[in-house]
């Protein structure tokens, strides 16, 4: 992609009046009030860590009472409230902010845009965020305690025989929504009207394409999610019987509902990582990446596909034949454009004169692992199989290879990859990469024998289990409290980074390309005054 400099900031003594007028406030408030995209990007960044830490901590709770078989701790109540909370914490207080920091940040800077398209919503669509989690959080403290029915809140487990914080769990579940209907709608918003000149579909950065059909996803299943935790509350408070078989409603509609919107949930997780790795693997084997119109083909195929794999989380609620025939299928199916998506990286890394930074690293063990994560999908959507791993071990190994060695491994890798432009500062290489190095090794101790315990038939959600299960629990108990440390080692780095070092030139990376390389380390307040105009 070739960019026009016609983008000069003012000169001289116009330029440093330019920045005192137009630069951030100072103090507390600047971050209240602030409405500058990369302002809100930082803030969504360190609100997700601090949710990461947070969830981690329940985490540290669960495996330091599997630690070994009994009942050691805490109380089984406890124990649920821990799983439940871990749960929604993650998904929607560490993963989904964090992908909408990385959003804010660099979209702008990536199209050559001033700022996001509504400014001031994006502001409101942060700070209700720690409100939502402050009254999940509280819910613990509440007589009865907070809630217990697991983070998919099955009925009648979160209707009849929930406790009385049902209530806040649903209020702040509501906040949670609109906070990421507004940000989705405002990066929709964004990559249709403000891309510089020249910057046509086709040659948007394919972080910009995952996020623009992520956001689209977010606003046709957030929705979904608010019906069904109102008809919770309504039948827990209001005496409605939308998921009472006894007055004529079905638990099992609250399954198909549920997942409906939790099944493209997870690509919702995910497909941002697609775009931040298509990023960095062709950065640092030095060649553009393999395949550019097929990733972006495949990524939108990932998405409608997503509306049709619902009840592969259902197979053992009886339903018919041909349901599950279907929706084994389709399963099956989706792994056809992921497959795509794998192969374009290996074919982008193939020949490459590939250097092994931090970034790199853990891009490539995200390809590798993720794959796991994959290949294990895979073996659930087979129906048959399915009713053998279902509620067990396998599934919490299946799904935490996809949103841990996934997810967040790509998480990691964007701040890495982008740390030198956020904070103008090179980071300290050696302690990342023993950040990697621990979190790489610990992260397999942790998830990789659970699918041995589910294959062994060790049933999830469950705070005691049989003796013959002892030994590997030991062993991922280990793996769950090394892993935690070590992202002590990222806050280090991070901090450290903030603070001082090598001053970080404008392009860190030899192969990097793209507009927010462009513009010098740190990024200036605002970036594009002028917008810049992409050369065919």
């Amino acid at each position: 992609m070739q960019v026009s400099r016609d983008m000069d900031a003012p000169k001289g003594l116009d330029a440093a009046q330019h920045e005192v007028h137009h630069g951030p406030a100072s103090g507390l408030m600047r971050w209240v009030t602030t409405t500058n995209h990369k302002d809100i990007g930082s803030l969504y960044l360190w609100f997700s860590f601090l949710m990461f830490l947070t969830g981690g901590s329940m985490a540290m709770v669960i495996r330091a009472e599997l630690f070994q078989p009994g009942l050691q701790l805490v109380e089984p109540q406890f124990f649920n409230q821990m799983t439940t909370v871990h749960g929604l914490v993650m998904v929607f207080g560490a993963v989904m902010p964090a992908f909408v920091g990385l959003a804010n940040w660099m979209i702008p800077m990536m199209i050559g845009a001033p700022d996001m398209a509504l400014p001031r919503m994006n502001n409101w669509s942060f700070w209700i965020l720690p409100f939502a989690f402050a009254i999940l959080l509280s819910s613990l403290f509440m007589e009865g305690g907070g809630p217990a029915f697991g983070w998919t809140f099955y009925a009648p487990l979160s209707t009849t025989y929930s406790g009385n914080s049902t209530a806040l769990f649903v209020f702040s579940i509501h906040i949670m929504g609109i906070s990421s209907i507004m940000g989705a709608i405002n990066v929709i918003v964004t990559i249709f009207n403000l891309r510089a000149p020249g910057m046509t579909w086709m040659k948007l950065p394919l972080f910009v394409w995952t996020w623009l059909i992520t956001a689209f996803l977010l606003i046709a299943v957030m929705p979904v999610l608010a019906g069904a935790v109102t008809m919770v509350l309504t039948d827990k408070y209001f005496g409605t019987d939308f998921f009472n078989a006894v007055g004529g409603g079905d638990p099992v509609m609250f399954q198909h509902i549920f997942w409906f919107f939790g099944h493209p949930e997870v690509y919702i997780m995910i497909l941002p990582s697609f775009g931040i790795i298509s990023a960095i693997l062709p950065t640092f084997a030095r060649k553009r990446l393999f395949g550019y119109a097929s990733m972006v083909y495949a990524t939108a195929s990932i998405a409608g596909l997503s509306f049709v794999v619902w009840a592969h989380h259902m197979f053992t609620t009886g339903m018919p034949l041909f349901g599950e025939l279907f929706f084994m299928y389709c399963t099956m199916l989706i792994a056809v454009p992921t497959g795509v998506k794998v192969f374009n990286w290996v074919a982008t890394l193939w020949r490459g004169s590939i250097s092994f930074e931090v970034p790199m690293l853990f891009a490539l063990a995200f390809v590798v692992l993720f794959t796991i994560g994959g290949f294990s999908g895979l073996m659930l959507a087979i129906t048959p199989a399915d009713f053998q791993y279902h509620d067990t071990y396998f599934v919490v190994a299946h799904f935490h290879y996809v949103l841990v060695t996934g997810a967040i491994f790509s998480i990691m890798a964007a701040a890495y990859y982008w740390l030198p432009k956020w904070t103008g500062h090179m980071f300290d290489e050696g302690l990342a990469k023993l950040h990697f190095w621990c979190s790489l090794v610990s992260v397999n101790v942790l998830f990789f024998p659970m699918h041995f315990l589910g294959l062994a038939g060790m049933p999830r959600r469950i705070p005691d289990y049989a003796l013959q299960f002892a030994d590997l629990n030991k062993i991922v108990s280990i793996g769950g409290f090394a892993f935690g440390l070590s992202q002590l080692i990222f806050l280090w780095v991070a901090i450290k980074c903030i603070k001082g070092g090598t001053p970080a030139p404008a392009k860190p990376w030899e192969g990097a390309e793209g507009l927010e390389w462009e513009v010098p380390s740190p990024a200036p307040y605002h970036t594009f005054e002028t917008p810049p105009e992409i050369k065919p």
